[in-house]
């Protein structure tokens, strides 16, 4: 390690407050000392580097979620839009836990868990109308992509999305900040165009947008990139690595052609040293380039090019024909015992359909292990995975296109059958009216599975389900219930015994 790299390592010990000390957010059962309830630490996007959305609370029962209402002396309020999903820590600051909230205004918040008061907040840079941009549908752009937080360090990493007030100049800068006060860490942040390459491609900030969750492993935050809503400009879909021993020397993977972006709300998956991401249609492709693709990283990034570390389907050029992304959600990793292969991978795309894939052996352009069509629409969203005493599940928004008699709705869950390969069915549908992401509450990891989410610009309430039936458990609340403007994909958390839901300006906290 050079000397400059020491350093840096150094002063981002120092400011983070943790030489000779314990770190406070890596206690993942620490006691909420208002309430005596355990809480635990939501760190990343859906609870979880497997990204399956399931959330652990031993008296959150189908009976018990029926109370659930919005606490009226919680207020929580922060400037601008919230695509991003909360995040929470448990002793996160001077022993408090805390929920964090990133904003399009490139604003991030810490809150008191409990009373909602405020515990810092940061300005991070001037957003980009969307007058400034070549296309896009958020306005401004900020802060989109789920942060990750790392407990050892005591830091919270997230892209952001800025425009210098005297050049014009639209530049994604990746942004360590101490979670003690929210005080951007040495070394940071770092300009992603001024720093990242790959091959023949520079990474240009104009082209490229940032709303796939970000992940921690081993030492570094690894950041997914794709283009604007409208597919304009000579963008790419990027993974980058960034080690936070040395912020100045970030690794890069980007598709080989134009396009194929890493989009999805749930980004990065992770399972030991391998990391996962889905990919778009690509443009004008005759070989494979990295687009319509599920693709295994090890550490850096760095990406193998053989048949066991990626899976596209054999009509990938058809699906980029059609604009029918494999990545419209980020993959998640599933064990299902009982099966061969038990150790999945899965995708699901703009097809509307399901595709499994062996984690051991992606297989490269050809046949998943199992593929089923269960949406009408295109699947756009983060999906959830559990497995109770009936089966294993994965659940997402979307139109069912074989729903059980007498269901329907935009909310989707399928079983998934243990066999030689195993099989997919639907085996319910409801209705959330929005397009939230879900998650899943259980009382001890299977038991009283409910499936939660949220009427994303819809009804603007939240959602409980039975996650083997799908009958409603939760329906919204009252009149007093209504969360505000929730953005699309977003995802609520579990923590504390509370359901936290962020809409614009504002976070929302469910008790019982």
């Amino acid at each position: 390690m050079s000397i400059r790299a020491v350093f840096f390592v150094l002063t981002a010990i120092l400011a983070a407050g943790i030489l000779g000390c314990h770190s406070d957010a890596s206690d993942a059962g620490t006691t909420n000392r208002r309430d005596g309830r355990r809480a635990s630490s939501v760190l990343e996007h859906h609870n979880g580097p497997r990204r399956d959305g399931v959330y652990v609370d031993p008296t959150l029962t189908r009976k018990a979620a029926a109370t659930f209402h919005i606490d009226p002396t919680f207020r929580a309020r922060v400037p601008g839009a919230i695509y991003a999903q909360l995040l929470y820590v448990a002793g996160g600051s001077r022993g408090r836990d805390i929920l964090i909230a990133a904003t399009e205004a490139n604003n991030v918040a810490a809150f008191d868990a409990v009373t909602g008061q405020t515990v810092w907040v940061r300005s991070l840079g001037t957003p980009v109308p969307l007058s400034e941009l070549p296309c896009g549908n958020i306005d401004p752009l900020g802060i989109t992509g789920t942060p990750v937080i790392d407990p050892v360090s005591n830091a919270i990493f997230l892209d952001a999305m800025t425009m210098s007030d005297t050049t014009g100049r639209k530049r994604h800068l990746i942004f360590a900040l101490s979670l003690k006060d929210g005080s951007t860490l040495p070394g940071w942040p770092v300009d992603v165009s001024a720093t990242v390459s790959f091959g023949h491609h520079a990474f240009d900030s104009s082209v490229q947008n940032q709303r796939g969750a970000l992940a921690f492993v081993n030492g570094t935050v690894y950041v997914p990139y794709g283009g604007h809503y409208g597919d304009c400009g000579n963008y790419h879909g990027w993974l980058v690595g960034v080690p936070i021993a040395n912020p100045r020397a970030p690794k890069a993977w980007a598709t080989g052609a134009t396009g194929g972006g890493s989009w999805a709300p749930s980004g990065v998956a992770s399972e030991n040293d391998s990391l996962f991401i889905a990919t778009g249609n690509t443009f004008g492709a005759t070989r494979w380039a990295g687009g319509e693709a599920l693709v295994r990283f090890s550490a850096g990034p760095v990406f193998s090019g053989t048949s066991t570390d990626f899976f596209a389907p054999r009509n990938w050029r058809e699906l980029d024909i059609l604009d029918r992304d494999l990545g419209g959600t980020g993959p998640v990793i599933l064990d299902v015992p009982g099966a061969t292969p038990a150790k999945l991978l899965v995708g699901l795309g703009k097809d509307g359909k399901i595709y499994l894939v062996d984690r051991n052996n992606l297989g490269g352009v050809g046949r998943p292990v199992a593929v089923a069509k269960v949406a009408t629409n295109p699947i756009i969203n983060a999906a959830a995975a559990y497995t109770t005493s009936r089966g294993t599940y994965v659940v997402f928004k979307g139109k069912g296109s074989d729903c059980p008699a007498g269901q329907s709705g935009d909310l989707i869950a399928v079983r998934i059958t243990p066999g030689n390969p195993p099989t997919v069915k639907t085996a319910w549908c409801a209705q959330q009216n929005g397009a939230g992401s879900p998650m899943v509450t259980t009382t001890d990891g299977h038991n009283e599975a409910i499936v939660w989410s949220v009427g994303a610009e819809g009804d603007s309430r939240l959602h409980g389900f039975d996650g083997d039936t799908g009958q409603r458990i939760f329906a919204g609340g009252g009149p007093g219930d209504v969360i505000g403007l929730v953005r699309r994909f977003h995802t609520p958390i579990l923590a504390g015994g509370r359901i936290y839901v962020a809409a614009d300006g504002v976070v929302k906290a469910f008790v019982r």
